[in-house]
């Protein structure tokens, strides 16, 4: 470690995710040197990007193994209905626009993809499913960046950007746990991730509710980098309180449960909060569209808990979930076990029962078979749950990652006060509030993370060459 505490490095990379790796690649390909300053353990490498599945992505006519076409106006307009237009419009342009050629690029350094499967039909046509998920995406890529020559350092928390005149010169880092040292870089690309993984910062932006909030994904990103740029003045962009959040499994683990504990059945059930009462329309959209709204529903409920109740007729129509659902031959019988209370979840289901009509049933698609005088409404796929036996899941908010992060311009370049720094560039999750504002699009994450990641790691490898030039002269 000491060789490379005492050189030069024309790329920095800060971070060990889907968009750290894009960025060292391209940068990398470009005949510059590059490390990458992975915080994790090398078997946790990869940040949240070792939890995910797809990739969406815009093309004009089938592409690999998606379907049809998908175009830059759907994709955004799509966009806009889950951020309720808190966006960027130029950055998530950018973003759909260039994901078209990046699922190819993607294929070309070792990712392979898959059709979708059951459960995910409503998703073949514009989300690139990976053949052996997240962790074999990001497994492709470090044995591309292996081939690279880009030296990777696990367990290395960089605690400080040094910021001088607004030029990034080198990063302070502790390796295992020891002492500082100083990397010095000709640029810096950071792509460390949000602080979802930081309980107190969760809690100081929440209050005392996130103490509640389950975290799907890895510990290990703590926004110190984030922490550290917001100190010294960087520009920031999003709202602390808005994040990637969608209804998990209660029983699932306080971290790094991943998207197994992600429960799929909203649509097919009613949801009550602990009091046994309803407080969302579960129909109000197909779940790809919708399921990242429900860990901030949940949250809103008191002890951050709800539960979702289903009968026999649906309990097959969705992903299975990792923990079995509780089972019990009457809805009084299945109160029971999830300490509920009884009289008043009979009382809503029969509401709703009585509020469902007769139509067609369509799982996969919007059905408009809707409930009539209840509230909330639910205005798909509403059908009555009155078939034993009953089932139910306790939900709880799953935070995946926050939208607190850098602001960033077309080319990925941070800025400091409004002007540029001359050699700072971010990527994935620490600018990804600059695109979403609120809400989530599956698969979406990805593709911020690949587009800014190549962008990032093409800008900082012509960086570099400046840097060098203005050194050697």
């Amino acid at each position: 470690m000491s060789a490379l505490a005492e050189k030069v490095l024309d790329v920095v990379v800060v971070g060990g995710g889907n968009a750290a790796l894009c960025a060292a690649i391209e940068a990398a390909e470009a005949g510059r040197s590059v490390v990458i300053l992975e915080g994790a353990p090398k078997a946790y490498r990869g940040g949240n990007s070792r939890h995910t599945r797809n990739f969406r992505c815009m093309h004009r006519e089938p592409l690999s193994v998606l379907t049809d076409s998908y175009e830059e106006d759907e994709y955004f307009d799509d966009l806009i209905r889950v951020t309720k237009g808190n966006t960027d419009e130029e950055l998530a342009r950018l973003a759909i626009r260039t994901s078209e050629e990046c699922l190819p690029w993607m294929e070309a350094h070792g990712v392979r993809f898959q059709p979708s499967l059951s459960g995910t039909l409503s998703l073949g046509r514009t989300n690139a499913f990976f053949l052996g998920g997240g962790k074999a995406l990001v497994n492709a890529y470090y044995n591309t960046a292996s081939d690279l020559g880009i030296e990777v350092v696990y367990e290395s928390q960089v605690t400080h950007v040094e910021i001088e005149d607004g030029r990034f010169n080198a990063v302070e880092v502790e390796i295992s746990g020891g002492a500082k040292q100083r990397i010095e870089g000709r640029t810096v690309v950071l792509a460390s991730g949000g602080f979802q993984g930081d309980i107190d910062w969760l809690a100081r932006a929440w209050g005392p509710a996130a103490r509640n909030f389950l975290i799907r994904g890895t510990p290990y990103n703590r926004g110190v980098v984030l922490k550290d740029m917001l100190d010294q003045g960087a520009d920031s962009v999003g709202d602390p309180t808005q994040c990637h959040a969608v209804a998990i499994d209660g029983r699932a683990p306080k971290f790094d449960g991943g998207i197994v504990t992600r429960l799929d059945c909203v649509p097919f059930s009613v949801v009550v909060n602990k009091h046994g009462e309803r407080f969302y329309d579960e129909g109000e959209d197909v779940w790809p569209k919708r399921y990242a709204i429900w860990g901030r529903l949940v949250a809103a409920q008191p002890d951050q808990v709800a539960y979702s109740i289903i009968d026999s007729k649906s309990a097959n129509l969705f992903m299975p979930s990792v923990f079995p659902a509780v089972e019990a031959g009457s809805l009084e019988g299945l109160a029971e076990k999830m300490g509920l209370p009884a009289d008043k979840l009979r009382q809503t289901v029969d509401a709703f029962n009585a509020g469902c009509r007769d139509g067609a049933f369509h799982p996969t698609e919007l059905d408009g078979l809707a409930t009539e005088g209840v509230e909330p409404q639910k205005t798909n796929w509403a059908r009555p749950i009155s078939e034993p036996p009953f089932y139910g899941y306790s939900l709880r908010p799953g935070v995946t990652f926050t939208y607190l992060g850098l602001k960033v311009d077309g080319t990925a370049r941070v800025t400091m006060g409004g002007r540029k720094l001359e050699n700072v560039w971010a990527a994935g999750e620490i600018m990804a509030g600059s695109i979403l504002g609120e809400g989530y699009l599956a698969g979406f994450g990805m593709t911020i993370g690949t587009v800014f990641g190549r962008i990032a790691g093409q800008e900082a490898a012509k960086g570099a060459v400046l840097g060098e030039n203005s050194h050697a002269a």
